[in-house]
């Protein structure tokens, strides 16, 4: 059974800069939970059409893009899996795909949305997840979710929007440093 994973945030900042770093895959590893220890094995970047005027990056994951990350599955096993995933859409400033070519889920689709939004006055940038995703073994897999991985995905999905929060404002901070200095 497929099922279905939604998340949004707000966050204070201008909808080019949060897509710029929602974009960059080197992001991605730090917005996953330390003990998965996950690490970019291998990257084949697309590059994505010109970027709109004002838009702070060149950088983007466009549509054919992969990459292999390896990470743990659970907290203290030392081995690692590998997850081969490739960009299936990408519309700048609006959102993109990333579905799993290979990996722990007979099914995985993540859409990465973003929107502008006013809240208390202050224009910022509402990032929408969508995931779609299957876990192999059949009814087997369906009880797993129901005892244990739904609530670790919710889990690793809060885990990402406290970094997020974290990691944004220094991201943005870096390339209005690097766009002022030249």
């Amino acid at each position: 059974m497929r099922h279905i994973l939604e998340s949004e945030q707000w966050l204070p900042f201008s909808v080019p800069m949060v897509f710029a770093f929602l974009a960059n895959p080197q992001n991605l590893p730090p917005l996953m939970p330390a003990w998965q220890q996950a690490r970019i094995e291998e990257l084949r970047l697309i590059a994505p059409p010109a970027p709109p005027a004002g838009s702070p990056s060149r950088l983007g994951t466009g549509v054919g893009t992969t990459m292999i990350l390896s990470f743990r599955m659970l907290p203290g096993l030392p081995m690692r899996m590998n997850w081969h995933a490739a960009i299936s859409e990408f519309e700048w400033n609006d959102h993109f795909v990333d579905r799993q070519i290979a990996g722990p889920f007979a099914f995985w689709r993540h859409r990465h949305s973003v929107k502008e939004e006013l809240r208390d006055g202050v224009l910022g940038t509402l990032v929408k997840d969508r995931v779609e995703y299957k876990l192999p073994l059949g009814p087997v897999g369906d009880l797993l979710h129901t005892i244990t991985v739904k609530a670790q995905m919710e889990r690793i999905f809060a885990y990402r929007k406290k970094r997020m929060a974290e990691l944004v404002p220094k991201f943005v901070e870096a390339l209005v440093r690097r766009r002022d200095n030249g």
